[in-house]
């Protein structure tokens, strides 16, 4: 029996890699992720334009990112290979380059592809040049046959990205409150793309219950609910449980009673976050921040409204079947409610950020020439250098966005061992100098997913963990039209 079990485990390992989990994350933020990123930030439009243009548009499309190469002093462009960038002290990157329109009055008139950047590649990824070699012609070019990859070569120091091990996002967890007027909490964090909202629910003394994010603090919740257009007390009460009537509820609609039309909720809305300017200007700019930053992964558009009332009455359910019916609260600590963050994803939340740079620099560089009258061609605008150094300099010191530090890390070069431990490194977000007992407990469910013995003694201990060794992290792939119309066979109802 012993025997089959290790040839199942060879066979495993001649298949797999190791790190196989974080070269598809890798391969995903390439392929996918960075399209996605360039489309999101849709179409650039200057506030100053030349006197004889009345529209002007930029718009960024299609992404494309070769393999390494290296441009010599000289101007001969050549292949870049992991062995010569270490020794050269030099970064194994790849060029991105962006298709760039000029729209002027609504006719495309400039097309060119610009070269906006280098991007960090991984060993073994798929635009590495040692993908798929054999093991003569990795010995060739200079490179341990049995080496895994996974990991980045700045400047000839080898860098790797670590896993971030962080709370499921978009859904609502209801807790006890350890401090505060309320005997409960209900916590969500709203993620799209760079937004990340935290969402909070309370239920004071009073019986009313507040919902507080950005700048609305603690507002009652029914007012936002009639806000976004849900305004009979039938239909809302129906949302919120058709099957038991709760006295909670019925207190909260009677306190939002003066509340007839979505304006009246508007209005109230925004007196309570003290707007001074005239009516329609603070009714505009309250619909705005709902729909902007009110549950963003649901959507930003006016079209939504209608769903997130009818989240927001699914999240009172919740929080009351756990405050009154004693629903049984969910672990923080489950791994149900985790969600790991591959170096795809960490170079996306990087890459997001320094391609707002960029296109504020390219706007900064348009306007400053239009005034001067020099402006000819977009191609001057970009510069390239922009984009390299920022990732270059949070990869090389390891400062991510949000002022998070430690993520990029020099790789442990000890042994053969301490190298795969530390590719398979998992780390918490939470703060080492605070107890989290809970937090650093092994869980039943890091069984088979987490090594259950390494993890370092101290401050750290159970916050930075390892993956274990045949456990992969699976890409985050919704297909959301074949997910509803499983539902809608298996008999849910569309609300509209």
């Amino acid at each position: 029996m012993s025997n089959n079990k290790n040839i199942l485990l060879e066979k495993f390992y001649e298949e797999n890699s190791f790190v196989a989990s974080n070269i598809a994350s890798y391969n995903n933020f390439v392929d996918v992720e960075m399209q996605r990123i360039v489309d999101e930030m849709g179409e650039i439009i200057p506030t100053i334009t030349p006197p004889e243009i009345k529209e002007f548009k930029i718009k960024l499309d299609k992404v494309t990112v070769t393999k390494p190469w290296l441009i010599e002093a000289d101007g001969s462009k050549r292949p870049i290979y992991p062995s010569e960038a270490r020794i050269r002290k030099l970064t194994y990157s790849a060029p991105v380059t962006v298709e760039i329109n000029a729209i002027i009055e609504g006719v495309q008139r400039e097309s060119f592809s610009a070269h906006i950047g280098n991007i960090p590649v991984m060993l073994k990824s798929k635009y590495c040049h040692l993908t798929d070699m054999k093991r003569d012609e990795l010995i060739g070019h200079g490179e341990d046959p049995d080496d895994t990859g996974g990991y980045f070569v700045l400047n000839g120091n080898e860098r790797l990205l670590i896993t971030v091990e962080d709370l499921t996002p978009n859904k609502l967890f209801v807790q006890t409150a350890k401090v505060g007027a309320s005997k409960f909490v209900g916590k969500l964090f709203s993620e799209r793309g760079s937004l990340r909202i935290p969402h909070t629910i309370e239920q004071m003394k009073d019986g009313i219950i507040y919902l507080t994010f950005t700048r609305f603090r603690r507002i009652p919740i029914i007012t936002i609910i009639k806000a976004l257009g849900l305004t009979k007390d039938k239909e809302l009460m129906d949302f919120i449980s058709d099957e038991k009537q709760y006295d909670d509820v019925y207190l909260n609609l009677y306190n939002s009673i003066n509340i007839k039309s979505e304006d009246d909720a508007l209005e109230t809305l925004s007196n309570l976050m003290m707007m001074s300017q005239p009516k329609e200007v603070k009714l505009q700019k309250t619909k705005e921040n709902l729909d902007r930053y009110l549950l963003p992964h649901l959507g930003i558009t006016p079209k939504e409204r209608m769903l997130k009332a009818m989240n927001l009455c699914k999240m009172i359910k919740k929080f009351l079947l756990v405050s009154r019916d004693n629903l049984k609260q969910a672990s923080k600590d489950h791994y149900m409610n985790k969600k790991l963050k591959l170096s795809g994803d960490l170079l996306a939340d990087l890459f997001r950020v320094n391609m707002r740079v960029l296109i504020d620099d390219i706007l900064y560089n348009y306007q400053r020439l239009v005034k001067r009258g020099k402006f000819h061609s977009l191609r001057i605008l970009v510069r390239e250098k922009l984009l390299t150094s920022r990732i270059q300099s949070a990869m090389a010191t390891g400062i991510w966005t949000g002022g998070r530090k430690g993520i990029s890390q020099n790789i442990d070069r000890t042994n053969f061992l301490a190298t795969l431990s530390h590719l398979q490194r998992v780390v918490s977000l939470l703060s080492t100098s605070q107890e989290n007992f809970e937090a650093r407990e092994l869980h039943s469910t890091h069984w088979a997913r987490l090594c259950c013995i390494e993890t370092p003694e101290g401050t750290s201990i159970g916050l930075r963990k390892n993956l274990a060794c045949l456990a992969t992290v699976t890409q985050e792939e919704v297909q959301e039209e074949k997910i509803k119309k499983s539902l809608e066979g298996l008999g849910l109802k569309v609300v509209k």
